[in-house]
């Protein structure tokens, strides 16, 4: 599958923003004013490229996102926000876009002043590197704590023309609701109106990004970018029709590939984990139930140790707020029973066979918690030591 889409182009170069050589400036140009959506982080602490995109999104369009690594640009006040607004004039100006169709990202370090001046003098070459292809280099450029790119693919029919979607990513700590726990951009090449992708991606968001958790924190930066070019077809996407059905579907698709790398790349995590509730009362239970197993943090340090340590979970249950009879509550590790109808069921032999699942690099604990049609779901990761050091050395 082809991982360019028409009507972008994609760069990644060195700005001095990082120490030593690596990526740290992004770019990517619509060769045309392109339909755009965003989500945003609920956090009330919100860095300044969070609110000039916001604002900007409203008018339904864009032609440029320009991202950076290594610093957050959050609580940086007035001249943080001044120096985003001079990197989007800047990169508007070589670009030949109106200064309002570009929109900034920032991940990294918070409180601490973005190299302007440096910055600036990496615009041009970052103009230059654009390419239909270069959209390698841009994941690369947005990484921070990343082990690796998190690149994702799909294609959609509209009509006899096989649309493409492409979504990049970035994240691996800080990674919580609410809305998507990371930077994430989506491009495609079908043609769709603004309150459509909006809705599309808002509800693609909440089943996927919404539903990752890797620390329990929401960072101050999260935001996810939806942008279309309408390049390869002239017929529009409409919401309620079988190409609306599948672009939907092709959207949440990515959005799910992208936030299972998030949280498999969760720093320091060796295991991925997919908390599955069903028996609940309602769906909002069900993922509320979730959430909270999800979240726990002796639950996720019994998933690194690999211990099926069922009291764990069932305890994150209980204290989740949602209503349910702990005496209907079953549970699976993998294919593993290892409670039934509120009783414990492990043997020496059945602890063997529940250890052994949670050594796989990706498992799912299934938790039956009644006999209601409520049902939901949370990825999560294991938490360690390499977890500990990361963030305790991230500012030195």
């Amino acid at each position: 599958m082809s991982g360019r889409v028409k009507g972008f182009r994609f760069a990644g170069v060195h700005g001095g923003v990082k120490k030593g050589d690596a990526l740290d400036m992004g770019l990517i140009a619509a060769d045309q004013p392109a339909t755009a959506a965003g989500v945003f982080t609920q956090n009330r602490v919100r860095a300044a490229p969070v609110v000039i995109s916001e604002r900007r999104l409203l008018g339904g369009a864009c032609q440029a996102v320009l991202v950076n690594s290594g610093n957050a640009n959050a609580c940086t006040g007035k001249q943080g926000r001044q120096t985003a607004l001079a990197l989007t004039r800047t990169t508007a100006a070589v670009l030949g876009v109106p200064q309002a169709l570009v929109v900034p990202a920032s991940t990294g370090v918070i409180g601490v002043q973005l190299p302007g001046e440096t910055m600036m003098a990496s615009i041009v070459p970052l103009v230059d590197d654009l390419s239909e292809g270069g959209a390698a280099r841009f994941s690369r450029a947005i990484m921070t704590t990343d082990r690796g790119p998190k690149v994702a693919r799909a294609e959609v029919k509209v009509g006899w023309t096989t649309c493409r979607v492409l979504g990049v990513a970035k994240g691996a700590g800080m990674v919580h609701p609410n809305m998507a726990t990371t930077l994430g951009f989506v491009m495609t090449d079908v043609s769709i109106d603004r309150t459509t992708l909006r809705r599309m991606l808002v509800r693609a968001a909440e089943h996927t990004f919404n539903r990752a958790t890797v620390d329990g924190d929401t960072s101050t930066n999260d935001a996810i970018y939806a942008l279309a070019s309408g390049a390869a077809t002239d017929r529009p996407v409409v919401e309620k029709s079988a190409a609306g059905s599948r672009f939907a579907q092709a959207l949440t698709e990515v959005l799910e590939t992208l936030a299972k790398k998030v949280v498999s790349d969760g720093e320091g995590a060796e295991h991925l984990v997919r908390i599955e509730v069903r028996g609940a009362k309602s769906d909002a239970d069900a993922v509320q139930i979730a959430r909270t197993v999800a979240s726990s943090q002796l639950v996720k340090t019994a998933l690194h140790g690999c211990d099926p340590n069922w009291g764990r979970i069932l305890a994150a249950a209980g204290r989740s707020g949602a209503v349910f009879n702990p005496d209907h509550v079953s549970m699976k590790i993998g294919q593993v029973s290892v409670f039934e109808d509120g009783v414990p069921i492990m043997t020496p032999k059945t602890e063997a066979k529940a250890a052994t699942a949670m050594k796989r690099r990706e498992y799912v604990i299934t938790l039956v918690v009644g006999r209601g049609r409520g049902l939901g779901h949370y990825w999560t990761c294991d938490l360690g030591h390499e977890y500990v050091r990361i963030n305790a050395d991230y500012r030195t």
